[in-house]
Order: structure tokens, then C-alpha cells, then sequence
């Protein structure tokens, strides 16, 4: 079986600072590279920055800086955020870079060899926030206002001459991709959004602009900048170092196992991007999965509409692990979802520090009494015992077929639900009680022990830094964790040290209103 695993996070318009709807798919993203790697994938994570266009030209000139240096200065703001997170990314790309550059220019001259460039004049409907293209009947008056539907973003009519790319010559070849490839968008609701789109009927589409300069030049025709999306949606490969398809890099991960995007930009990655694939020849990647927005009340975040949530001011207070947590149980994967200051603070009361650390620091404290810190010695398991320690290895296959439809929620919820379980099996078989039966006091203790490690290591691409603070019970950190490893009754070995550990994670306080 193919154990290269190549997942990507959309690359971040650099035109401000990062908010929660960013910190939101760079997280998601992290959870599944950090899974894959215990499952013994190789795993290519990428994120970055998409740094070219009008509105970062615009931006740039209202706080007086060259566009190359304000992409510096924000750009780094981005890569910061990675490090914030914990991200596991193993590259981070700039589309500034000589790089994508040279990519990018060598996929437009394929696609002009195989005449799916030409020129002609634009006029039509532009959102410069969105930097997209709208037709008349996505676009509505609004106090005289010209706004995008679907984004509430301002366009403006343009007319200027611009190359095309003959989209609708791909209209019945990416509906017959869709239909054999049925997974090939997620979720199934966004499947059917894009399918209803193509089979509305597809316009050749401009792909290049005049009256700006901060861009990619087509190539031979320098007047001309290569529009933003053809130019950042070919990052994916270009940190693979296509063209060279030699390179060990693109022979391993292309195609990519999945970009992950907000769902604002599923058009792009899911008809636009298929498209210039097919059209230069380059097999398509595996699945495009289109997330929800996180929400402030009840709209999209953008720096637009300025309500912004600050994910730094929130780990801040929190911390990171619980905002992580918090993320990817709340929110259902696929919806919209939003912050809240009293649900995250359930979260980290009833999940984090009750059910998750007070299992463990009550587990370690009795075998500290009990069984002289050591991992005890064991019999025999009975029927309670193995119901307990078998969760894990009969839903081992089903929890990777989960993953790999990047259901999270059947994920966490499993977790949850272990969680509760291991802390119900403790509470019900009273070791306290069996001080005069050891071998039955030992198995519960081993038990429960084996319950920890065992969530332990699933929570790990959820809360790694959390996690490696409490394998220390145990002797272990994050290189020791394997999700195969969660199937065994007898990772642990008798006579290893059991060790104590600090509060993982601390109440919140919760004020009267």
C-alpha cells in the first residue's frame, strides 16, 4: 500500500493579519499530517502564502511600502502563526518565491501549447477581496452598492484585454471525472454544489490582467500579469518542484491525498484547478474537501467586514491545546461553526481537565500507593477488562477508514466516548476495595493504565504538546507513538516505572453573569 500521504492547507492571502478562519484549517490540517505520521505514513504537510494580485498591490500602497517588502513583513506573520500552532508542516511557500515562479510560468506555456490560451478583451464583474470574477446573476445591488452574493465582497466592472483559458472545453470531461471519481469533492453537499455549477454551463475564464503590475508575467508578454488564481493554485506543485517530475518530491506526493480549503473557494480548487490540470496533462489530485467557516454571530470573519477573531488572544488565555481541542470537537467538520467563550470552557472543564486529566492523575496516584509507581504484574484479563482494552482493536480499520473520509467527528467522538468508558471502569470496579485480592487490584490498575496510553496516543494529533507532558507517566514522548500500537493489551511492561506528573490541564473559573 501507497504510504505517502501529501496534505495542504489553502495558501493565506498576506493582506493582513492572520484571524481564527486560518489558525482554523492550518489546525485541521496539522491533526490529519500528525495521524497519518503515527499510522507510518510519510507525510508532505504544506501552507504558505499566496502573495500576488491587486488587492496586495492596493494594500502595499496604502501603508507606502513596496509590495515585495510588505509581503515580507506579513508573509513572516503567517509563518509565525505555524510555530504559534505547532504546526508539523514540512514546507511553507511563498508564491514570491523563484521557485513557484518559474513553475507557474512553465505551466502557462503548456497550457498555451496545447491551445488552451488565447487573447481577447474582458468586460464584466471583479471583486478585488475575492479576487474572482462574478457573472451578473451572482451579483446584487444593495444601497447602490454592487456586491458578490456569496461573499458580500464589492466588485467593479472592468474591461481590459486579457488571455483566456478555454474552460468550457473541459465542461464535459470534468463532469465525467466528477462521476467516476465520486469522492473526489467532500463533503457530499459541496459534491453537488460544484456539479450543479458545471452543469449550468462553463465560460472561458480570464486569466491574466493589464492594469496592474504586482504579479507573475505571462510569459513573452510582460504587459500582462498572470491572474492570482492560476498563479496560486499552482503552489501544490511547485513545492513539489514541477515540472521536474523526476524529483523525488513530485514522484512521491503528487497527487496530493487532499487540499483542505474553506469552502468560499471550492469553485477554484474544484473546476478552475482540475481544469488547468487536465488541460497541462498532470494527474488530478485525490480529493478536495471544502470546510466550513468559523463564524463570528452568524456571518464569515474577514477583514473586510472587521470582525475578526484573534486566534493569539485566545491561546493566550487558553492556551493552544484547547483551542485545538476545542476546534475539532465543537466545530462539525464540514459546517460552519463559531467560538464560544463558554463552550471552550466547558470543553477544557469537562473534556480536558476532568475526563482526560483527572483519569490520569487518579490512575497514576493509585498505583504510586498501590502497586510501588510500578506498572503491575498481571494474570489474567476478565470480560470487563477486555471489553475495555478491545474497543480500540475492533475499531482500529474503522477509525482509518474514518480518517481517510476526514470525518473527524467520528474521531473525537470515539475518544469521548473511551474517555467516559475508562473513567466509568475505574469508578465501578473500586480497586480501593481489592486491596486483598492484588491480582485483581493489579489488572484494573494495568487496565486502566493501558486506557490512557491508548487515548493518550489517539489524542495526540489533537493535543500533542499536552500529550507528550502526560506520556511522561510512562517513560514515553510523541516519537514512541504509534497508532497501531493502540490494538495491544501489553505495551506496557511490568516492573517499568510509573511516574507523576503536574495538573495537565487547569479548571476555568467560571464567573456568575
Amino acid at each position: 500500500m501507497d504510504k505517502n500521504y501529501y496534505i495542504t492547507t489553502p495558501i493565506y492571502y498576506p493582506s493582513a493579519k492572520p484571524h481564527m478562519g486560518h489558525a482554523y484549517s492550518s489546525i485541521i490540517a496539522d491533526f490529519f499530517a500528525r495521524f497519518k505520521r503515527i499510522d507510518g505514513f510519510d507525510v508532505h504537510f504544506l501552507t504558505g502564502t499566496d502573495e500576488h494580485g491587486l488587492k496586495i498591490q492596493r494594500a502595499a500602497e496604502n501603508k507606502n511600502l513596496d509590495p515585495l517588502d510588505f509581503c515580507d513583513q506579513i508573509s513572516q506573520t503567517f509563518r509565525d502563526l505555524s510555530k504559534t500552532l505547532n504546526l508539523s508542516n514540512t514546507d511553507f511557500i511563498r508564491t514570491t518565491e523563484d521557485r513557484h515562479k518559474k513553475t507557474v510560468q512553465y505551466l502557462w506555456a503548456e497550457l498555451e501549447k496545447n491551445n488552451d490560451i488565447y487573447l481577447s478583451k474582458y468586460s464584466g464583474w471583479y471583486s478585488v477581496s475575492d479576487e474572482a470574477y462574478y457573472n451578473e446573476d451572482e451579483i446584487i445591488d444593495i444601497d447602490g452598492k454592487i456586491i458578490a452574493e456569496a461573499s458580500g465582497s464589492l466588485v467593479e466592472w472592468i474591461e481590459e484585454e486579457s488571455y483566456f483559458f478555454r474552460l468550457s472545453k473541459w465542461q464535459d470531461k470534468l463532469l465525467d471525472y466528477y462521476e467516476k471519481n465520486i469522492d473526489f469533492i467532500s463533503p457530499k453537499s459541496r459534491r453537488n454544489e460544484v456539479v450543479s455549477f458545471v452543469k449550468g454551463g462553463l465560460k472561458d475564464i480570464s486569466i491574466s490582467r493589464k492594469t496592474f503590475s504586482w504579479g507573475i508575467k505571462v510569459p513573452d508578454n510582460p504587459d500582462h500579469v498572470i491572474y492570482v488564481w492560476l498563479d496560486a493554485l499552482t503552489n501544490y506543485i511547485s513545492a513539489l518542484n514541477y515540472p521536474d517530475t523526476s524529483d523525488i518530491l513530485f514522484k512521491k506526493f503528487w497527487p496530493a491525498s487532499v487540499h483542505l480549503i474553506g469552502k468560499d473557494i471550492l469553485r477554484f480548487h474544484a473546476v478552475y484547478w482540475p481544469a488547468f490540470l487536465m488541460a497541462a496533462k498532470i494527474p488530478l489530485p485525490h480529493k478536495v474537501y471544502g470546510h466550513g467557516w468559523i463564524l463570528s454571530g452568524d456571518v464569515k470573519m474577514s477583514k473586510s467586514k472587521g470582525n475578526i477573531l484573534d486566534p493569539i488572544d485566545i491561546i493566550n488565555t487558553y492556551g493552544l491545546d484547547p483551542l485545538r481541542y476545542y476546534l475539532i470537537k465543537e466545530v462539525s467538520f464540514g459546517n460552519d461553526g463559531n467560538i464560544s467563550k463558554d463552550k471552550l470552557e466547558d470543553c477544557i472543564n469537562s473534556d480536558l481537565a476532568n475526563n482526560y486529566g483527572n483519569l490520569c492523575q487518579r490512575v497514576t496516584a493509585f498505583a504510586e500507593k498501590n502497586c510501588f509507581s510500578k506498572v503491575p504484574k498481571i494474570k489474567n484479563f476478565n470480560n470487563d477488562d477486555l471489553v475495555m482494552l478491545n474497543k480500540f482493536k475492533e475499531n482500529l480499520e474503522k477509525i482509518r477508514q474514518e480518517i481517510d473520509k476526514q470525518n473527524i467527528n467520528f474521531y473525537i467522538s470515539f475518544i469521548v466516548s473511551a474517555l467516559f468508558e475508562a473513567n466509568k471502569y475505574f469508578n465501578d470496579q473500586e480497586p480501593w476495595k481489592k486491596k486483598n485480592d492484588k491480582d485483581r487490584l493489579n489488572t484494573i490498575v494495568y487496565t486502566s493504565l493501558e486506557m490512557i496510553r491508548k487515548i493518550s496516543f489517539m489524542l495526540y494529533p489533537i493535543i500533542p504538546d499536552s500529550i507528550d507532558r502526560a506520556l511522561r507517566i510512562f517513560n514515553l514522548n510523541s516519537k514512541d507513538i504509534n497508532f497501531e500500537s493502540v490494538a495491544s493489551h501489553d505495551y506496557l511492561k511490568a516492573g517499568n516505572n510509573i511516574n507523576k506528573i503536574d495538573i495537565l490541564f487547569k479548571k476555568i473559573e467560571k464567573k456568575d453573569d
